[in-house]
């Protein structure tokens, strides 16, 4: 049986996506928290584990061989889809066309708004001179109007159809952000509907920022 150890941050969205695909697959893990506002993704030990000096950090262990590290949350999360198949995060295989419309959607979220918008770059837009809020929401406002237009030509419950999927595991932590930096998420009705669809299921309120072991106890809720 395999072992995992999620290393993460209770407010990063890239370890927040990952806690919801583990959840929703019903897959036990063990959090190890890593604080990112006092640099200890930085340290030796952890760039050890992941040269990327990053969460979240997938580490897959079964006892018999030297475990496998995963430093990056696609590429974990596809993996629990090839290891853990019966609970599936994409469209049926002879549904090519719905595959590529989800990584295309999750794509929105990991690739155009989450780099741009994370603390390292948010650092260096401060010692820039630049406005961190601004520069935050206007990229998220952005990236989330291109997920609306994307996800309203095939959006049913969730944002592909009536399943969750790949790109809802990504879109929510990144509506959460959003909230936190003052976009209104009401001028996108799709995300808005689907959002209020994912937050009522247990595996997204056990992965919320609120209730993971390393929330400051301001932010926790039951």
């Amino acid at each position: 049986m395999i072992q995992y150890t999620l290393y993460s941050f209770w407010r990063s969205s890239c370890s927040a996506r990952l806690r919801i695909a583990l959840n929703f697959k019903g897959i036990p893990f063990d959090v190890v928290p890593v604080n990112l506002l006092n640099d200890e993704h930085k340290c030796s030990a952890h760039k050890s584990l992941n040269p990327s000096a990053s969460v979240p950090l997938l580490v897959c262990s079964d006892g018999a061989k030297a475990p496998i590290k995963i430093g990056q949350s696609l590429a974990a999360i596809e993996y629990l889809e090839e290891a853990h198949p019966q609970t599936s995060l994409l469209p049926l295989p002879s549904d090519v066309h719905g595959r590529a419309i989800v990584r295309a959607l999750a794509n929105i979220i990991t690739c155009d708004i989450q780099p741009v918008t994370n603390v390292r770059i948010l650092k260096r837009v401060g010692v820039m001179g630049g406005d961190q809020q601004q520069w935050s929401s206007e990229l998220m406002a952005e990236g989330l109007g291109a997920y609306e237009a994307v996800a309203a030509l095939h959006a049913g419950q969730f944002s592909y159809g009536n399943s969750v999927t790949l790109a809802d595991v990504c879109l929510l932590p990144a509506v959460w952000n959003a909230r936190r930096f003052g976009v209104a998420i009401d001028q996108f009705p799709t995300i808005l509907r689907v959002a209020g669809n994912l937050e009522v299921l247990d595996a997204v309120q056990r992965s919320t920022y609120s209730r993971q072991p390393d929330t400051p106890e301001q932010f926790r809720s039951e």
